[in-house]
């Protein structure tokens, strides 16, 4: 299992510091709110334009923005290995394509509300499935166990159409769901609040793995 670390709720005034302290993670874990797809503001390029000065961990950009073909270029200016778009978003086949075009791996994403067959056009193309586990756009929330389901049905469809792209789920993993999650297809977590709220956070991200 491998772990993605949101860097949500990080102390910005010191993040060199913060990103030191989760160096045990695979990917750091962006999430990128816009205010209008979901009622909270985050970060944007000009936060996270030195971001590749302090860390040469994987950058897993998410994007839960209205249009996200707007903001691609800046992402991938900041080193993103993977940018992910939301299906629900303005024109989220033509945002993948154009990921793809600049030649990063692209992620689709769904919320806890829209049905997984709504993805089957981009299963050839994507690198990443993003199952959300909670209502995006808030962290701490309760993880839905129900939202497994369409992890399932994924890891299905990759192994019937030999498709290449990695399941992550986000949303409510901590030391206990976790276990819910193990061997059912899910290649990455995103947590967030259970990793930085930690005493010893290598510890945290460990348990996930």
């Amino acid at each position: 299992m491998k772990v993605a670390t949101s860097i949500l709720t990080a102390d910005f005034n010191n993040l060199k510091a913060e990103i030191d302290s989760i160096k045990t993670t695979d990917f750091i874990h962006l999430d990128v709110m816009d205010g209008h797809f979901v009622p909270n503001i985050s970060f944007g390029y000009a936060v996270l334009k030195n971001l590749r000065k302090i860390t040469n961990l994987k950058l897993d950009t998410h994007l839960m923005i209205d249009n996200p073909l707007d903001y691609i270029d800046d992402f991938a200016k900041i080193g993103s290995d993977y940018i992910t778009v939301h299906v629900e978003a303005n024109k989220p086949l033509e945002a993948v394509k154009h990921i793809i075009s600049k030649g990063i791996k692209a992620g689709i994403s769904l919320k806890p509300k829209t049905k997984p067959e709504v993805l089957l056009p981009y299963l050839s193309l994507v690198d990443l499935i993003l199952v959300m586990t909670v209502e995006p756009g808030f962290g701490g929330q309760k993880f839905m166990k129900e939202q497994m389901e369409k992890v399932k049905y994924f890891a299905e469809l990759r192994e019937k159409h030999n498709y290449n792209y990695l399941i992550e789920i986000d949303g409510g993993i901590n030391e206990k769901t976790i276990s819910q999650v193990h061997n059912t297809g899910v290649d990455i977590v995103v947590a967030g609040s259970y990793i930085l709220n930690a005493k010893d956070r290598f510890q945290a991200i460990e348990s996930l793995k």
